[in-house]
This record gives C-alpha cells, structure tokens and sequence, in this order.
C-alpha cells in the first residue's frame, strides 16, 4: 500500500476518535524489517529475514488512554481498531489533564550514506565469515562468533492537532566475540561497531583489524589476577560511565516513574546530586548514536534534554502524559518498542559530558586504582538510587602506570555518592548502542556512555 493511502486512513482513523469523544487522538502505521546473520567457528549459524507492520490507534478521554491496534493496513480494519480505542478509553473521569502536543509535517528519509537495502545478502554473509575467520589467530581461542543485524523501521503518525509525520529509522550493528581457553581458565572479549547510519558502518570499519584484536584481548585476559576488594578508586571507562548514566540516573529520571514518585530522583531538581564536573544529558539529536529518533511514538521531535547541570539535577524526561502532569514541555520521551507495545518514558542516548583531561594523563594521576574495560551487565534502581554493574575485564594501576590485567568484578555503590566523589572525566566521550527494558517485555534501541571517569565506588574482587 502506498504511504499517501496509509495517511489517508490515518487520518480518518483520528476524525472518527475525535467524533466519538476523544479529547486527543493519534494514530500511527509501522513497518519493522530485520535482517541478521551469525557465525559460529566458521560456520554460518543462523541466518534470520523478517518482518512485521500494523497499526496503533490511541484515545485520551478523562486522564486515561484507550488503544486499539490491528496488524493490518486496511481502511475497514482501521477505522475498527479506533472504535475500539475509544471505548477502552471510556470510563469514570481519573482527571480534567489536558495534553499539549505540538504539530509538525515534516517528512523525513533516513540519513545514511549506504542503505542496507542496496546491499545483497551474500556480502553480510561474507562480511561476517571474514569476521569471524579473522579471530583464529591462536589455538587458545575456542569459540570464534562474528555476527550483522539490521533493523529498518518506517514510521507514519497523524494526530488530532494536525501532526503529519512520516520518519524512516535504520540500524546496523556488527559484533565480534572471541572466547580464549587455556586449559584451566576461560575469559571473553568483544567489540564492534553500532550506529543509526547505514551500512557505511561496515564498510568504513577494518573487520579483519577488529576480529584480530577481539581475539587478542581474549587471550590477554587469561593471564589477568583477581580484582581487589573494597571502596577503591575507579576510572570507569565510557561504557562503564554509561552504565551509570543509564540505570542508575537515567530510568530515576524518567517521567513516569516521577508522577508514581517511585523514583529517589522525585523532587530533586535544584539538588546536588554529583560534583561540579557532572553534566549529564539524554539526547536523541546524536548524529548515528543508535539511540538517536528524530521523532518519539508520539510524533514529539528529538530533543536534547539536561539532566544534571555542572552537579546540579535539572529535570526529567517526559512523554505527553507526563510533560502535562507536571507542568513542562514534552522532550520526546515517549517511545513504545513496536506498534503493537504501550508508549512508557524511555531514555535515547544517555550519557555523561566531557572533561578537560586526556586518558593517559588520568591513569598516571591516579597512584592506586582500577581501570575499567567495558561491562558485562548491569541493574537499575530507581527508587534506591544504587549502582551496580559487573565489568568484563580491568587493569590494575599502580603510581600512575598499568601494572596488571584484572579478571570481571564487580562495581556497587549509591550513585549519588559515587558521583560525588567524580574528580576527574576525560575529554573524549563515546556512546555504546544497545537495548533497554522497561515494564515486562518492552525493548527500545538506545546508546549510552560517557568520558573515562575517576570516582570512588566499592569494588568486589573477581571471579
């Protein structure tokens, strides 16, 4: 079906819902395509081509939301799932709050500069053999994985105050995963690129470089010692510093979870919650971060939002819902993880400003600490306010030089604390893509990161 079509029914789908009572009322189609190819020890392991499209029609009567969705494009079925909408919408009145929604016609294309579209299966396929061909360097390395993942996502959204919006996401995302043995121990490594560009991200990457030194890394870290224990200073690397950004100040800051003042961030802006050198942003504007959108579910333009202000804590993200219940602007929050899932708040790209100093100069200021290298996991906790995040591997420095590789340990904490007690970020700041969760099954694409930060923060020793 043509998108003018689906526009036309959209369109129709929201005068029918505003004729049946809907104070606001919005509709939105979508397409998901999703290619992935994995290998596995040279061998191709799994090769994945799908996809899914539908349509999520929303009510707003009396402080609630009605839904309606319908995995189909046709007008009947449309103007049926609106209907429907509206009546699981109707009720008793939980409130007189008004949203203000702005109204935007725009019409975007995604900005890349190779579309994975105009690429032949055959060379991803390629492209993730060599990566993972590139691997075998040493016997020690037992398990050699390469894998590619596309998502393109194609976006229409009309609203009752005369929004017409239609916006194409792409995603690429390409990963190495090396897994070294050496009879008695087992350690991994991974890297590889991630971004909201297109398949430019591969082409402009060395596979055979980042293979080999994924390999490398892993076998490194079978040598490496067990962590020490206790309340120690930490240089986070930005993956680490992201982890920090995301669960333990990012989900507190989510609008959602303030309006429930289930967050230990409720009330807090204008408070000091970290040291002078702490800014912290959440912003979907980030040309090619993977968590970059240029509009939320709701048809609310990206935006930069700042979270904490040299130390200071400065606000929230907001969807609709919750920019009225409080009073502010909406910032383009809103996100839901397909047509068919409820919009909740949810972070784009997370991360902590930059410092004044160069890594190297940060490792020989620092007489004893740990040196963090990318993380394995990590828990949020929005109404306690802790940290906690397992980190893959680390180094050991000791009057200003590495002496040693650590082993995976542990990072806990109150984040306020932590942050606290930063006194020292790098000026460098990078953004790690992945995926988040909210509620029991709802995934949306972000990134986080951050500047190499020097705090203090309890470590547990290793494995």
């Amino acid at each position: 079906m043509q998108a003018d079509q689906i526009q036309d029914h959209l369109s129709s789908a929201v005068d029918r819902m505003q004729e049946l009572g809907a104070e606001f009322s919005d509709a939105k189609s979508q397409t998901i395509r999703v290619t992935g190819v994995s290998s596995l020890n040279g061998n191709l392991r799994q090769l994945v081509q799908k996809g899914t499209g539908g349509v999520c029609l929303r009510a707003w009567i009396g402080g609630r939301w009605g839904y309606g969705t319908v995995t189909s494009f046709d007008r009947k079925d449309i103007m049926a799932a609106a209907e429907s909408a509206v009546r699981n919408a109707s009720g008793e009145r939980k409130s007189e709050l008004r949203l203000e929604p702005a109204s935007v016609r725009k019409h975007l294309k995604a900005d890349v500069r190779i579309h994975p579209d105009s690429i032949d299966l055959s060379e991803k396929i390629d492209t993730v053999l060599e990566l993972d061909k590139a691997q075998a360097i040493d016997d020690r390395i037992i398990n050699r994985m390469g894998s590619y993942s596309e998502e393109i996502k194609d976006n229409c959204l009309v609203n009752s105050v005369g929004s017409d919006i239609s916006w194409q996401e792409v995603r690429t995302l390409c990963r190495a995963m090396s897994v070294a043995a050496d009879g008695q121990r087992m350690e991994r490594y991974y890297d590889g690129p991630d971004s909201t560009l297109g398949y430019e991200v591969v082409k402009d990457a060395d596979i055979e470089e980042i293979g080999r030194v994924t390999a490398k890394e892993a076998i490194a870290t079978l040598s490496a010692d067990r962590a020490p224990s206790g309340n120690l200073t930490v240089i986070s690397d930005p993956m680490v510093s992201g982890l920090l950004a995301h669960e333990a100040m990012g989900h507190a800051s989510e609008g959602d979870e303030i309006t429930k003042r289930r967050s230990f961030l409720t009330d807090a802006v204008g408070r000091k919650v970290a040291s002078d050198i702490i800014s912290m942003y959440d912003n979907g504007t980030v040309h090619g971060a993977h968590g970059s959108i240029p509009f939320d579910d709701e048809g609310t333009p990206s935006s930069c939002t700042q979270i904490i202000d040299h130390g200071v804590y400065t606000g929230y993200m907001h969807s609709l819902e919750t920019a009225s219940q409080l009073g502010c602007r909406p910032t383009g929050n809103g996100r839901a993880e397909c047509y068919g899932k409820r919009t909740w708040v949810r972070m784009t790209n997370t991360y902590f400003g930059p410092g004044e100093w160069d890594r190297d100069e940060l490792i020989a200021d620092t007489k004893d600490g740990i040196l963090c290298d990318k993380m394995v996991n990590g828990m949020e906790d929005p109404v306690g306010g802790c940290f906690e995040a397992k980190c893959l591997r680390g180094f050991l420095i000791r009057n200003g030089e590495i002496v040693k590789t650590l082993q995976s340990f542990t990072l806990t904490g109150k984040s306020v604390d932590i942050l606290c007690s930063a006194d020292a970020l790098t000026k460098e700041v990078i953004l790690d893509g992945g995926m988040c969760g909210k509620g029991i099954e709802d995934w949306v694409r972000v990134s986080s990161g951050g500047p190499y930060m020097r705090a203090r923060m309890i470590v547990g020793g290793g494995q």
